[in-house]
Formats: structure tokens, sequence, C-alpha cells
């Protein structure tokens, strides 16, 4: 997949050359002064080749990192939603909107990078009913899962939300440090890093009101 990309990169900027020749050379022709288009033309193929080498830094594993942490981030945030409905704890519900506050803008931004490679950003299922989306995934929660945490209410509602998204926080752990070791594409890392650290974090923090409770 990554040779044939690169394939059709190579081919059209052969192209966007010999047709950049052609136009100056019928121009020059003409008996026009070429020094500065000519200039400004170089300065924009330049830029434009710049932009095609940088879109085309990635690899499989950032296409296959930003896919599934997408509906990672998705699951999360149904979870979230939840807490911010039934948790009894305020200390939950504040954990719960901060993990929203912070994940929705990046699956946002995994979009945009699926998108400008070309990729197919998955589709929503996230509540849908009868849906699983833990396969595949570390640390996803079930069907059965959800409709648990879905069902339950006050300090047990408190209780089995932290114990499911502290192993939820874990198989994102476990998904950045995959990308990590493997990824190309220098913003997939770093917000790969920015998992590690934050959720890790999070972890911390959830262990500790485990403990209280």
């Amino acid at each position: 997949m990554t040779a044939r990309r690169k394939l059709i990169r190579r081919t059209a900027l052969a192209a966007t050359t010999s047709v950049a020749a052609l136009v100056l050379a019928a121009c020059g022709g003409d008996g026009h002064d070429m020094g500065s288009m000519g200039s400004d033309s170089s300065a924009s193929a330049s830029a434009s080749a710049s932009a095609s080498a940088e879109a085309g830094e990635h690899n499989d594993q950032d296409v296959d990192f930003a896919t599934e942490m997408i509906q990672h981030h998705r699951q999360a945030i149904e979870m979230a939603d939840m807490a911010a409905d039934r948790a009894s704890s305020q200390e939950v519900k504040d954990l719960a909107t901060k993990i929203k506050g912070a994940q929705d803008p990046e699956i946002k931004t995994m979009s945009g990078w699926l998108t400008s490679w070309g990729e197919e950003v998955p589709a929503d299922m996230s509540g849908m009913e009868g849906h699983d989306m833990s396969s595949g995934m570390p640390g996803m929660m079930s069907s059965e899962d959800m409709d648990k945490l879905d069902k339950a209410s006050g300090a047990g509602f408190d209780t089995m939300f932290l114990e499911m998204m502290v192993k939820h926080h874990e198989g994102a752990v476990e998904m950045a440090r995959a990308e990590k070791a493997d990824g190309a594409y220098d913003p997939a890392v770093k917000l790969a890093d920015d998992v590690i650290t934050a959720q890790t974090a999070e972890i911390e923090q959830m262990n500790k009101m485990l403990d209280k409770s």
C-alpha cells in the first residue's frame, strides 16, 4: 500500500514538473520576462512538494493507530457521558468531564489525519444497541459490560465506572506504546506520547479513588 502511494506521488510530481517546463518554454518564446514568475513557480512547486512529503510521512501503523484509537476514544466518551448522568460522586463526574474534554478533540485530530491520507474514518458505532466494539482492541468494553454500566447507579456505578475506565486506559496506553515503537508520522507519535502521559496519570488517580471507596 505504501509503495503504491509513493509511486503515485512520484508520477504526479513528474507530471507537474513536465507541465511547468512546457509552460515556461511557451511563455519564454513570446519574449516575456519570466525571471520573477519562474522564481515564484519554483517556490510554489517546492512548497507543494514539501507539503506532499509531509503528508506522506506515515505508515500502516499510523493508520491503524488513528483508526483504532478513534473508536477507543469514542467508547471512553460514551462511558464518560454515562458518568455525567449516573455517578454519585462529584469527583467521578469531574474526572468524566476531564476525559471527554481531552479525548473529543483528539478524535477530531485523528479523523483529519485519516482524511488527509485518503483513508476512511471509522463510522461512529458507539451507543448502538447490539454492537460490540471490543474485538481486536485492548481495554475495550464488551456490549455486555456497557449494558451493566448503563444499568448501574449510585456508588455501585462509581466503582464499576472506575474499574472499567482503568482497564480502558490501560488498553489505550498499550496501543500508544505500539505507535511510539513503530509509527512514522511525527504528530501521531507525539499524540501517542501525550496519551501515555495523561492516561497513566488518570489510572493512578482512579486507583486512589477506588482505594477510598
